[in-house]
């Protein structure tokens, strides 16, 4: 049996060389006509090859003719199709870690490369520097690590006028990065964001970057030094935009880079970005900020600035955002806001000023987000918002401290926004036929939700949770067709679901989970909320069994139903859940409406025992709780068909029979499951060896089964059931012997068709003909004066070890 399967192995691979030498043959010839040049193929092979492609986009890249390919053009008087290309796009793709390939330095023409959030991972090839007319250059990555050891390489890009090297680790560079980029004098824009830069290199006397409009140094190390830098670019007239977020240059620091920056760029700077320095205190605002006459945001949130504002700020009068958030800034808001005309966001949350907001705040009509959290304001009315016609976020949380607050509005004011944000400690206050979201979570409220609360016809999330409502849902919350988020988690709200939710058919998160509802779980959750990708009903009073249903919801990938009364077994049809079964893809557009609403994608999960929120939970956690119940029977085998599910909790149950360890053929490589808890159950037999289950050493998870034995466990199995063994091998032989007679079956027919395929051509075409026999007399040749080399080289070896011997 072995050697028949040796000689038809090697009758295939001597079938497929034929093929493939054919298809050679008809490239070549193909040049002759301009059709694909080998070479270039062969490159765009190689660029395929690495490739994942979910969508079928590049299923013609399988002709022998890469001309006609899809996506690929080529020159119709030279027959090119990459050499001479000069823009090349792989963005916002999704490379899974594999290098940078090395080819893409051979497309010697090139003006622009943008690899940016394209997942490649390891080594920046160092041969991207013969890229000499490279204009645009953006590597910026995300998940995996890119770096570079010889930043040599930019020495060569002469003609670079962009530069965005994000996310990639150079602090391991043989070369200073600063050296590597004065060499580029063309440069207008630098971005070194994430570059795990620490401190900053000796200067030189000399910067050569004499263009420079943009610099991005965000997310690193630097410390003061850097300002020795930025002095010693004589041309910083020209500059633009700066940005130093996240690094360690301290209050003190950032005073003096104001104050030097104001005398060398006060009429070009448009963009000032310093937040997240704060370190040191003690000091004020610098009154030169009001020298940057064409400022338009200004960014100094999460420092130690302290003091009132400084009256300079109202100079800056095209000024569009201005974040002062989290410092220690104290007083009123001045008059003078009013003089800021074109101010779209302004963001005074979490410092330490009071007063009444003067009224002036209203003739930013410009205004369209305003968050003055975490102050000690006295008070607000209506007339700071009769003029803010294109307000949409508007957050006034109140400080610890400050408990009283008035909100004079009179009952008959309509508000002359389209809100689509607020958060205030009360929303009873504040008329909201036109907001889009209702934050009033961990907020100490009691009583029953309100049972009237009309004209909300723009909701899309409502978040209650953490409060100590009582009662039950009202029916004004069913009849907002728009809501995608329903927040009610952690409440004291009772009785069974109210029938009228099934109106909610545009629900993406529907958590009602640690509350007191009771009765079963509806089946028209899983037949009308077709969109419910978010399912957490945990901690309540449930019964009865798990509807079968919730498998229609093709879109959920959290399912929690823990510590309820559910009895019954688990449905088999959870294995066919559509988003557990297929890798999600994140999507990073979103509609209009719906970048709001995701700002509540939110939830708190049990995960290896602790309770986690989690922010932004799509896709990232794909998870199944179904303990502490009732549930009995066996674990269903489909729950192996979810490749994507994370987590697995079914403890505190009554499950018997084996875990499910045999992986269905075309999911044998499952390595998502991260978390598995079965303990307090009834199974037994042996816990499987393969795949996931070897990562799962601590055998707490399996406690409270007798039955279980094998590893983690100090059980042995003493006792392999045979009988078993030998019906899962008598199936894989079934399995092989199945395959082989297909296997003989296409080879039938698949033979002659090929056969004649192949002769038709060499019969009709004469060229073919002519270079096929050539190929096959060189094939002969070649392997005729191979054997006999290599027998005269035996013979001689024979005869060494005859003479030794």
């Amino acid at each position: 049996m072995a050697n028949s399967k040796t000689t038809l192995i090697l009758l295939i691979a001597f079938l497929l060389s034929l093929f493939f030498e054919i298809l050679i043959i008809e490239a070549d010839l193909n040049i002759k006509g301009w059709g694909c040049i080998k070479g270039e193929k062969i490159a765009l092979l190689e660029f395929n090859h690495g490739l994942k492609d979910p969508f079928g986009r590049l299923s013609s890249w399988v002709s022998a003719d890469c001309c006609k390919w899809r996506g690929v053009k080529y020159n119709n008087q030279t027959g090119n199709v990459v050499k001479h290309l000069n823009y090349l796009d792989l963005s916002l793709n999704d490379f899974q870690g594999i290098p940078t390939p090395d080819f893409l330095a051979s497309f010697e023409r090139l003006k622009h490369l943008d690899l940016s959030y394209a997942e490649f991972g390891g080594m920046v090839p160092p041969n991207l520097g013969n890229l000499s007319q490279l204009n645009y250059l953006d590597l910026h990555g995300v998940e995996y690590e890119t770096r570079v050891s010889n930043f040599n390489w930019p020495f060569g890009l002469s003609s670079l006028k962009y530069l965005d090297l994000g996310n990639v680790n150079l602090s391991k560079a043989s070369t200073d990065w600063m050296q590597a980029v004065n060499m580029i004098p063309s440069l207008l824009e630098l971005h070194l964001s994430s570059c795990e830069l620490n401190g900053f290199p000796h200067y030189n006397s000399f910067v050569n970057l004499t263009s420079l409009l943009v610099i991005d140094l965000s997310y690193n190390n630097f410390n003061t030094t850097l300002l020795g830098w930025l002095f010693n670019i004589t041309t910083l007239g020209n500059l633009v935009s700066l940005d130093l977020t996240y690094n360690n240059i301290g209050s003190e620091g950032i005073i003096e880079l104001v104050n030097g920056l104001s005398i060398r760029c006060n009429n070009s700077l448009e963009e000032l970005h310093e937040g997240h320095n704060g370190l040191g205190g003690g000091h004020r605002l610098p009154d030169s900020l009001g020298n940057f006459y064409n400022l338009r945001s200004l960014d100094l949130s999460f420092n130690s600035f302290d003091g009132p504002l400084p009256n300079s700020i109202q100079h800056l009068t095209n000024l569009e955002s201005l974040d002062l958030s989290t410092n220690s800034i104290s007083g009123p808001i001045p008059t003078w806001i009013g003089n800021l005309l074109q101010m779209k966001s302004l963001d005074l949350s979490f410092n330490l000023m009071n007063g009444t907001v003067p009224s002036s705040i209203g003739q930013l009509r410009e205004l369209t987000v305003m968050y003055l959290d975490g102050n000690s304001w006295e008070g607000i009315s209506e007339i700071h918002f009769n003029n803010l016609t294109k307000l949409e976020s508007f957050s006034l949380r109140l400080s610890l401290k400050k408990q009283s607050f008035r909100f004079h509005v009179r009952p008959e004011w309509i508000p002359p926004f389209s809100l689509k944000y607020i958060d205030i400690p009360i929303a009873i206050y504040l008329p909201c036929s036109l907001v889009g979201v209702i934050d009033l979570s961990n907020n100490q409220l009691s009583g029953k939700i309100p049972k009237k609360w009309n004209n909300l016809n723009q909701l899309y999330a409502i978040d209650l949770s953490k409060n100590k409502l009582s009662g039950g849902i009202p029916s004004w919350m069913c009849s907002i067709s728009s809501l995608s988020h329903l927040i009610l988690g952690e409440n004291n709200l009772t009785g069974e679901l109210s029938s009228c939710l099934q109106n909610c058919t545009e629900l993406y998160s529907l958590d009602l989970g640690n509350n007191r509802f009771s009765g079963e779980i509806p089946e028209w959750i899983g037949e009308r909320m077709s969109s419910l990708k978010q399912l957490r009903l945990r901690g309540n009073i449930f019964i009865g069994d798990i509807p079968k249903q919730l498998c229609r919801l093709s879109h959920l990938h959290i399912l929690d139903l823990a510590v309820n009364n559910l009895s019954g077994s688990i449905p088999h049809c959870l294995g066919d859940l559509i988003a557990l079964t297929s890798m999600a893809l994140l999507h990073t557009e979103f509609d209009k409406d719906m970048t709001y609403a995701s700002h509540y994608d939110h939830m708190e999960l049990v995960v290896k025992g602790q309770d986690m929120v989690f922010e932004s939970i799509f896709p990232i956690v794909n998870l199944i709780d179904l303990s502490s119940n009732n549930l009995w029977g066996e674990i269903p085998n489909g729950i192996t068909n979810l490749s994507t599910l994370s987590n697995l909790n079914l403890s505190r149950n009554q499950l018997i029979g084996k875990i499910p360890g045999r992986i269905p053929p075309n999911m044998s490589s499952i390595t998502s499951l991260n978390h598995l808890n079965l303990l307090h159950n009834l199974l037994s037999g042996q816990i499987p060896t393969i795949n996931q289950f070897l990562t799962f050493i601590d055998p707490s998870i399996y406690e409270g089964n007798l039955g279980l034995c094998g590893l983690p466990l100090s059980a042995n199995c003493s006792n392999p059931n045979d009988q078993n063994h030998k019906h899962v091998q008598d199936e894989e032989e079934d399995d092989d012997g199945r395959y082989m007679t297909w296997f003989f079956i296409s080879m039938a027919m698949g033979f002659p068709m090929g056969f004649w395929a192949i002769c038709s051509n060499l019969a009709l075409n004469k060229s073919w003909r002519h270079a096929y026999f050539q190929l096959f007399d060189e094939t002969r040749d070649r392997l005729l004066v191979f054997i006999i080399v290599n027998m005269a080289r035996l013979k001689k070896k024979i005869k060494r070890i005859g003479v030794h011997g």
